[in-house]
């Protein structure tokens, strides 16, 4: 098992790679929103990789998360490592592992407590999250996607391995196989 905890503004986020915490009962019972995803998620059996993150307020406690979710993903090889990226200033958290995608708002208007807005898929296998100003770009094996701070979708493109991008003054530029394009990040490919 490996662990990992950083913080981020005011939140403190905590992946649990390979098996679950010894404390994974007192996690889930803890949290305010805890979500599973994948039956026989402790069966070590199962093709993919035990993953569990805990996201909690700086000063609440180890043990007292806003958000706690479990589950298997896959591919979980070298390069489709998992990753979390929380927007502060709104309290949406993104969380992305194997091909499945995750999006909460931590803090709703309505008080009840951390809510899941969307479930969503990248193509192939998930890469990492990146912020550009007030656009947050998803890379994967096969995809490139935006959303807004407020966890929005703008846009997806499909794009195809070896591909890089850059962001400059609002412009992504997007090289797939040195075939180079560029358009403004908030619009999208298709954009205008």
């Amino acid at each position: 098992m490996s662990s990992v905890r950083v913080q981020v503004g005011s939140y403190v986020v905590q992946l649990w790679r390979g098996e679950a915490p010894a404390s994974l009962e007192t996690l889930v019972t803890a949290a305010e929103l805890s979500e599973h995803f994948d039956d026989g998620l402790l069966d070590n059996g199962l093709p993919g990789e035990f993953l569990a993150v805990s996201i909690s307020e700086n000063g609440a406690g180890s043990l007292s998360a806003l958000l706690f979710t479990t589950q298997r993903y896959q591919p979980s090889v070298a390069g489709f490592d998992p990753g979390v990226l929380i927007v502060p200033e709104t309290g949406v958290a993104f969380i992305g592992a194997g091909t499945r995608l995750l999006a909460y708002d931590l803090h709703p208007a309505d008080s009840r407590g951390a809510a899941r807005m969307w479930e969503d898929a990248a193509d192939v296998g998930f890469w990492w999250w990146d912020r550009e100003g007030d656009i947050i770009l998803m890379a994967a094996e096969l995809e490139l996607a935006a959303w807004n701070t407020a966890g929005h979708k703008l846009w997806t493109t499909f794009v195809e391995p070896p591909w890089f991008y850059s962001v400059t003054d609002d412009i992504l530029h997007l090289n797939v196989m040195d075939f180079e394009t560029k358009f403004a990040v908030r619009a999208g490919p298709g954009g205008s």
